[in-house]
């Protein structure tokens, strides 16, 4: 069975194609700078051999057939024609409430996701469009939907609503939903296998750290509480993103700066956070870099980060009333050392202790916790994609 993931963003899109007998990644490929003047594809063979070309793609209808033409095309023969497709899974943003699971996707699915544009205007379109090229393309593959949002459902009412008038809830639909879905089912998942523990039994708190960033409480495999709010802009300050601010910061900034909805909105989204605080750079590898160097905007920038950080974890630790592990993914999460160590340092009256040369390790599974610690904590890489691959397997199989 060939399973073909999707991700298309707003300006790029991704794509992995896995042999699912084997859960083997065959091909792996980035479409970028779409609708810009200069763009790039990028295939990336099972031998690890990469291929660089540049194009100009003017929508993500035409990335799309170029991916296609990779995959299809004579010159790399991956798979030799569409038939070889089982199913085409596709990572949707936002799913609101109308999906806790993933689904095959049909006209009312398309129109669900379309409906919610509004509240997520630059991840659902592209999504759709995904969607849509796929239906022209290849139109016998059936396809399947696999929404971020999803595992979230499972938090309670007085964890996802906030303190603003009822019907505002009832008629806008606002309330927390929650990101990184994907990539927090996918870790807990992943270390209850690593521990060969019973996730029903589970108390885990989950790290995906990167320019974007949450952390998320999760109680018996499911999501009990989660930082990113109706939009990913809320919780830990984050590349671009400021995180969780006073609500009157909007209307002072909007007065003083005389800005419209629309650039307050560009400015909490894409001027503040590590990079506006550091005037460095949204990359967390510069911000450690310039840190270490002593600027001190950036020591500032990285500090705030891991303080808030840590105030999540105390806090989640308190929903859960304990817990049994702390999983660091994304990125940052995998690959920052420093970053792990500065958030659990303080933390080891709750039972976090972490052991200095474990937590060395960088992109690889692990665990980085000393042997007295009472909570594990680990290092788990992020699999979004093959989650995908087997929740669109599973939905076929089940048909």
């Amino acid at each position: 069975m060939k399973v073909l993931v999707i991700n298309c963003g707003s300006s790029s899109l991704k794509y992995q194609l896995f042999d699912m007998r084997g859960e083997t990644v065959l091909a792996k490929g980035l479409v970028e700078r779409i609708g810009q003047e200069q763009g790039f594809i990028t295939i990336f063979m099972a031998n690890d051999d990469k291929i660089i070309n540049k194009v100009t793609v003017e929508d993500h209808e035409q990335g799309i057939k170029m991916m296609f033409e990779q995959l299809i095309g004579k010159k790399y023969g991956i798979i030799r024609e569409f038939n070889e497709l089982t199913v085409i899974g596709h990572r949707i943003v936002h799913g609101g409430t109308s999906f806790n699971e993933s689904v095959l996707i049909n006209n009312n699915v398309k129109q669900i996701i379309k409906n919610l544009f509004l509240l997520a205007p630059l991840h659902n379109p592209p999504n759709l469009a995904g969607i849509e090229c796929c239906e022209k393309i290849a139109p016998q593959v059936p396809q399947v939907a696999v929404f971020d949002t999803a595992f979230h459902q499972t938090i309670p009412p007085y964890a996802y609503h906030y303190g603003i008038a009822y019907e505002d809830f009832e008629q806008y639909g606002i309330r927390k939903y929650g990101f990184h879905g994907l990539s927090h089912r996918y870790v807990c998942m992943r270390a209850a296998e690593m521990l060969k523990k019973n996730i029903a039994k589970l108390k885990i708190i989950s790290c995906h750290l990167g320019n974007g960033a949450s952390i998320s409480a999760i109680s018996g495999g499911k999501s009990v509480e989660t930082s990113m709010g109706l939009t990913p802009l809320e919780g830990l300050i984050m590349g671009t993103r400021s995180g969780d601010l006073d609500p009157a910061v909007i209307p002072f900034l909007i007065e003083r700066k005389k800005l419209t909805a629309e650039e307050i909105n560009d400015y909490l989204n894409k001027r503040c956070g590590v990079l506006g605080i550091s005037g460095v750079s949204s990359d967390f590898r510069d911000i450690e870099a310039a840190a270490r160097e002593g600027n001190k905007r950036a020591t500032l920038a990285f500090d705030m980060f891991c303080y808030r950080a840590k105030k999540y974890i105390g806090a989640y630790t308190a929903v859960l009333n304990g817990v049994d592990m702390l999983i660091f993914t994304g990125g940052l999460g995998e690959n920052s050392p420093q970053t792990r160590r500065n958030i659990c340092s303080e933390l080891d009256y709750l039972g976090y202790k972490v052991d200095g040369d474990k937590n060395s390790v960088m992109g690889q599974e692990a665990i980085i916790s000393t042997d007295e610690s009472r909570v594990k904590i680990l290092v788990i890489p992020t699999k979004e994609e093959l989650l995908i691959a087997k929740d669109a397997k599973q939905i076929i199989n089940n048909i």
